[in-house]
């Protein structure tokens, strides 16, 4: 055997045992990238990406698929499956039982306030309008580091900017030590807020100066198939899809209805391919003014795209319009790779895709395709729940809200009134039990408990890397597959732990560290994404990181023959 294969056989064992591994990885092969990007498709799930692909332009998607790595069983483990707890964990590699951000807001247990994931009222948007108490600003409550983080840290000259259509969508990904900036739905502009700077740059003022969000008034978006060719899709304007300002068909008018531009168009942009059209020209300017990725030390930018999300949401996944999303956005991503080529050099840049969850089928469609699936009735079941607890107990109302998929109780009345919350959680989970749709319901005792799950308790392993001590329900609910908690007769959501909603691409490019056109079968999570990230630019990975680099994605200085497959063990 050669001797760096045997001291690496010899050591493999050791470095696993003590934690070391990752460490001892980390020294890359190759230079480190200039710019290292990572895109986040909102709300994409992974079988839109294989079931679609022969529809791809020559680049955008395609160059990953005929020129990158690609996971096709990347997955969260956590249950709520949600945009807040899915951008957290892309850099930190932390489940939110970790970083904290365990959805997109929270019922405190302790206060029972409403706590949205990015708010801090300690800072102010810096443009756009006024700044609700609950807006996001900053990464106050995210209690993991991420790869920016880490890479700052190390190189003080280092650069790293989160541009989104959400404020959580760039907050989150740039963790503590970045700039994040974000879209206001209000006015069309992109600002930061007084966490990150006292005043905007220049060329910020400049770019909104030029109100581009205007200059797509009065634009059509325009399917690239003909309706023919879309067979095996629901078709447009179906009872259960919801309607934007422009309607639930196409072609659609940007601004229809309406007579200039306000907060009602501005919206609109984000449910269609113009959002994503405005974020990355936004992201262009960023890249160009602030000079990223022109000198040897590493910069990072994260770009996440929030239309499809929206789109899904509000017409379901199973849309025309969300496929025809999906072309557009395939076509804008192309163009703006190929800008990044000519500006930062295509040997100096390394892309990652994902998404920060999947989505579930409309009810509707699922039963018109033979399946299971209705509309759960949170608040007929709370109602129901606390009638219950009152015969019980005599409590006027023990369940004071829902959060994060479960329910939250008035701990402090509770012994105020003599009673043990566990006994009355136990008594609450009793009787959610036996309402239709429940599948499986998980009290704080099992939640904070290390004990291995009883056959019976299917989905406690995925709630339990969701769920936080300080800010998550003491009860939480498992639905049936493919039925949604919705108080609403239209559109579509995620928030699961099946796979509809936890199966999302990882796509990784970059012709210097990865192999080229390499498929991987082999199950992977998106916690793995930060450390191989980590690795990458030469630095250990997160502190809070569970994930392992990814099986095939250590940077490699030989090439790897075409469409190579690797069945690797985990």
């Amino acid at each position: 055997m050669h001797r760096s294969r045997l001291v690496s056989f010899v050591l493999a064992p050791l470095a696993l045992c003590i934690g070391l591994w990752p460490s001892v990885q980390a020294a890359p092969s190759a230079p480190p990238p200039r710019l290292l990007v990572l895109v986040a498709i909102d709300g994409l799930p992974m079988r839109k990406v294989l079931q679609w692909q022969d529809r791809f332009g020559p680049d955008g998607f395609r160059r990953f698929l005929d020129h990158g790595r690609v996971y096709r069983e990347a997955h969260y483990r956590h249950a709520h499956t949600v945009t807040g707890a899915g951008h957290a964990t892309m850099m930190t590699g932390a489940y939110p039982q970790r970083s904290g951000i365990v959805g997109n807001e929270w019922l405190s247990p302790d206060s029972l306030q409403n706590v949205y994931c990015t708010e801090d009222r300690a800072h102010a948007y810096l443009a756009g309008g006024p700044t609700a108490p609950d807006a996001g600003t900053s990464p106050k409550n995210l209690q993991a580091e991420t790869v920016g983080d880490v890479l700052i840290a190390a190189r003080p000259g280092a650069k790293v900017f989160g541009v989104s259509g959400k404020d959580r969508g760039a907050i989150l990904p740039v963790g503590h030590r970045g700039v994040a900036y974000m879209y206001r739905t209000e006015s069309g502009v992109f600002t930061s807020s007084t966490h990150y700077m006292a005043a905007h740059p220049a060329w910020v003022n400049a770019f909104n100066a030029r109100r581009p969000a205007d200059a797509y008034w009065g634009q059509v978006w325009t399917p690239l198939l003909p309706e023919s060719a879309t067979a095996g899709l629901a078709p447009d304007a179906q009872p259960w899809m919801g309607s934007a300002g422009y309607g639930n068909r196409l072609p659609a008018t940007m601004g229809a209805h309406q007579t200039e531009p306000g907060p009602r168009y501005y919206t609109d942009l984000l449910t269609s391919p113009f959002g994503d059209a405005l974020t990355l020209d936004f992201a262009r300017a960023l890249v160009r003014e602030e000079d990223l990725g022109q000198d040897a030390v590493p910069d990072i930018l994260t770009v996440s795209l929030s239309a499809h999300d929206y789109i899904s949401h509000t017409f379901g996944p199973e849309s025309r319009l969300t496929h025809e999303h999906l072309l557009q956005l395939d076509r804008l991503l192309g163009a703006f790779f190929q800008d990044l080529d000519r500006w930062v050099g295509r040997h100096h840049v390394a892309i990652a895709l994902t998404a920060d969850h999947g989505f579930s089928e409309s009810p509707e469609w699922r039963q018109h395709q033979g399946q299971a699936a209705q509309r759960f009735p949170m608040a007929a079941a709370l109602s129901a729940l606390n009638g219950h607890l009152r015969e019980r107990f005599g409590l006027a109302r023990a369940v004071v809200g829902s959060s994060t998929n479960g329910l939250v109780f008035d701990e402090a009345n509770l012994r105020a009134q003599g009673l043990a919350p566990q006994a009355v959680f136990d008594a609450a989970a009793a009787f959610l039990r036996g309402i239709d749709g429940v599948v499986e319901v998980n009290t704080r005792a099992d939640l904070a408990s290390t004990a291995p799950p009883r056959p019976d308790q299917v989905f406690l392993a995925a709630q339990r890397l969701g769920w936080h001590p300080d800010r998550s329900p003491p009860v939480v609910v498992t639905l049936a597959e493919g039925w949604i908690a919705s108080g609403r007769a239209t559109g579509a959501t995620h928030g699961s732990p099946y796979r509809y909603d936890q199966h999302v691409p990882i796509l990784l490019w970059g012709p210097r560290w990865w192999a080229r056109a390499t498929e991987i079968d082999t199950p992977v999570q998106v916690v793995d994404i930060a450390p191989t990230l980590a690795q990458v630019l030469g630095l250990r990975p997160p502190a809070s990181s569970q994930g392992q680099v990814l099986p095939g994605a250590a940077p490699r200085a030989h090439k790897v023959p075409p469409r190579a497959k690797l069945a690797m063990g985990r």
